[in-house]
């Protein structure tokens, strides 16, 4: 069929390999609802095959080859990773479209994303030849002492749909520029780009097992990772709930784990804003990528003064959105992932209303799309602190609105989650802004905006939103362990013990 997928099997030791149970999963166009292709489906023995390629390419020639190797050797590779992304932005975009949903123009930007990433670790990849045997200051001068920055070892990296592609590359790249290997088990839900990028790799000539792509079932292939006694460390993005699994899979060999997980971020906005830009920043915060996105501020703080105009124009705004297949030019809402996740969003919406809350638009499909997992662009108000659609991450194109009088009741309502990943104060007060930034408890807060990303500032949050920090300078420390050398550096005997008479 015209808009089939490629039809790749598992990448591992550098090739091509047929799951080991021999079962693919569907691939379903959430636009179309359509079948249009498949995915190998990896399970524990691919793991192990995978996990005993990425050792192999961590020792072999000592180390020499890759772990050791100096940084400007993998930013040659991560560079040239970098290129084949570009020139092939074009394809790979449509791919992660028919996937995931995502609208084409969203697509199309997370690929210049993956290829800047890939870039600005090289750049790291580089600079760390430069941070290896830092001197450290000792107070007796009889001691020399240095630290070495050395890679953790083999990695398990399991990544999410929203950004299948881009998140995938927040975690292959700093791991490869540090040295590891990797082992990469992506969403079950959109894993065709990955598949691509293994492609990628083969093009460019990628050491063979440095980088290696199990998909499959997370209960099949992404838990025989976790726990696998190979794997040094754990980097995974995703829910709550599968963090703790992870966590828990990991604990029996101390393993160390970085988690980002869900969130449920406030964004706040007070009656001094130009309210049709604090609009515009609003939605884009909670709808950007399908609403699908764990950083989403999707629980609006307004404040009283302004409340009705604003929502009047939230409105106005939200029905002025084009919904519409993802492939078309100017969407800017695409279908959810899956059916499974359409149930779930719809499901949230009427709990919401059965609890009292009032659907202010949205919440259903649209008229004109009769097949594939849309949602309209929702708006709920009438909301108590209690709720669940307050309280819960969705995960889908629904904001809900809180009012607020005073500055203490706002932050108050802003901190009130178990979640910490992101949040936004939208003033033109910049004293006020200041006050929030330092106030708001969680790892990124934006400032008369929401959502921008960049991979040279670090990305991570606070409480049950995870631990760890990703991407900025920082973010290849998470694949770094740090080796303290100290030596003697005397001519004298130490002196501590009688020296035995000579006979």
């Amino acid at each position: 069929m015209a808009t089939a997928i490629p039809q790749r099997q598992l990448f591992v030791a550098g090739e091509w390999r047929a799951p080991a149970l021999g079962r693919r999963l569907p691939v379903v166009n959430p636009a179309t609802e359509s079948p249009i292709g498949e995915i190998p489906a990896g399970t524990a023995e691919d793991v192990d095959a995978a996990v005993a390629a990425a050792r192999e390419a961590l020792k072999r020639n000592r180390g020499r080859d890759w772990a050791r190797a100096p940084g400007a050797v993998r930013a040659k590779y991560l560079r040239a990773i970098a290129a084949k992304i570009i020139e092939r932005k074009s394809e790979l975009a449509r791919l992660e479209t028919l996937d995931c949903g995502k609208p084409l123009d969203e697509a199309a930007w997370d690929m210049d994303d993956v290829a800047g990433c890939f870039e600005y670790f090289a750049d790291l990849a580089e600079s760390l030849d430069k941070r290896q045997n830092a001197p450290v200051s000792l107070p007796m001068e009889n001691f020399k002492c240095y630290l070495r920055k050395e890679p953790i070892g083999v990695v398990g990296l399991i990544t999410p749909w929203n950004y299948p592609l881009l998140m995938a590359t927040w975690k292959v790249a700093p791991a490869l520029a540090a040295g590891c290997t990797a082992v990469l088990k992506p969403s079950e839900l959109a894993s065709v780009t990955c598949l691509e990028l293994a492609d990628v790799c083969k093009e460019v000539g990628l050491p063979s097992g440095v980088l290696n792509i199990v998909t499959g079932l997370g209960s099949e292939a992404g838990a025989p990772l976790s726990s696998h006694p190979g794997v040094d460390k754990v980097a995974f993005t995703g829910s709550y709930e599968t963090g703790k699994k992870i966590m828990a899979s990991a604990a029996p060999m101390v393993k160390p784990v970085s988690l980002e997980l869900g969130g449920k971020s406030p964004i706040v906005v007070f009656d001094d804003v130009d309210v049709e830009k604090a609009v515009e920043w609003t939605l884009f915060g909670c709808f950007w990528t399908n609403g699908q996105i764990c950083s989403a501020t999707s629980r609006l703080i307004l404040h009283k003064k302004i409340a009705k105009e604003f929502q009047e124009r939230m409105v106005a705004w939200a029905k002025n959105i084009k919904v519409s297949d993802p492939l078309e030019e100017g969407c800017r809402l695409g279908p959810v992932v899956s059916e499974g996740q359409y149930e779930k969003i719809k499901q949230f919406v009427s709990t919401a209303k059965s609890q009292g809350a009032t659907i202010l638009t949205g919440g259903v499909r649209p008229k004109h799309l009769e097949k594939g997992f849309y949602i309209e662009p929702t708006i709920i108000t009438d909301v108590d602190t209690s709720m669940q659609i307050w309280r819960e991450e969705v995960f889908g194109p629904v904001l809900c609105v809180k009012e607020f009088s005073t500055e203490e009741e706002a932050i108050e309502l802003a901190n009130d989650t178990h979640y910490g990943l992101a949040g936004a104060v939208l003033s033109g007060d910049r004293e006020r802004c200041q006050r929030f930034t330092e106030e708001i408890d969680a790892g990124i807060i934006w400032v008369n905006c929401s959502q921008p990303c960049f991979c040279q500032a670090p990305w991570g949050g606070n409480k049950r939103s995870g631990f760890g920090r990703e991407l900025g300078e920082g973010g290849i420390d998470n694949y770094l362990s740090v080796k303290q050398v100290t030596e003697y550096a005397s001519d004298e005997p130490w002196g501590w013990y009688k020296s035995p008479s000579k006979l």
